[in-house]
């Protein structure tokens, strides 16, 4: 997939608020309902100064699909707290990463957030930082010696397995998270030492 960088014609304060209008408009409408005529009513321009910008509104939804996966990637952390119990600071960044893709899925399904699943250097980035989490588990003895890239793909499978069903479902976000933190507890206490 092309950079952001690369989408954006004219890159200026206007071009960010396309992107931002057009993030608001698809989580409160949802993707589909999502035009470029909606986001010239909503910021008060012209079919030129959008055109001026962007080649079309799949340019501008690519951008918007960036930000949300920056917005995902930043819930993981790899500085965990050593005072702290491991699995459960595991099992909150795993359900921050759940409850932060939510609402994004419940309104923009099958466009932003299912493309980049499917994407390889979005599966490494997040395989890389799951491996990251596990090398430290292994080095301070909290779970037993495992293969990390197999454990890494289950993580990432189960994560966005569970997540995208949850979505289809259209489960309650506190019922999908509970859910979620329950199976995924039983998940971690098989790795512990």
């Amino acid at each position: 997939m092309p950079e952001s960088a690369s989408l954006v014609l004219i890159k200026d304060e206007m071009s960010e608020k396309i992107v931002k209008a057009a993030e608001e408009i698809a989580l409160k409408d949802g993707s589909g309902k999502l035009t470029v005529r909606r986001i010239l009513k909503k910021l008060g321009i012209t079919n030129r100064v959008f055109y001026n910008r962007f080649r079309n509104i799949g340019d501008v939804l690519v951008i918007v699909y960036k930000n949300t996966i920056n917005k995902l990637r930043s819930c993981i952390t790899d500085k965990i707290d050593r005072k702290r119990d491991f699995f459960e600071q595991i099992n909150e960044i795993v359900s921050e990463i759940i409850s932060t893709s939510y609402d994004t899925r419940m309104k923009i399904k099958g466009i932003i957030l299912e493309n980049e699943f499917i994407l390889e250097e979005n599966r490494k980035w997040w395989m890389e930082q799951i491996g990251k989490l596990l090398s430290y588990a292994i080095d301070n003895h909290l779970i037993k010696e495992v293969d990390i890239q197999k454990v890494s793909y289950s993580v990432w499978c189960f994560v966005r397995g569970y997540n995208a069903d949850a979505a289809a479902r259209n489960l309650p976000k506190e019922e999908a998270i509970a859910g979620f933190k329950y199976g995924f507890s039983c998940f971690l206490q098989g790795l512990k030492t």
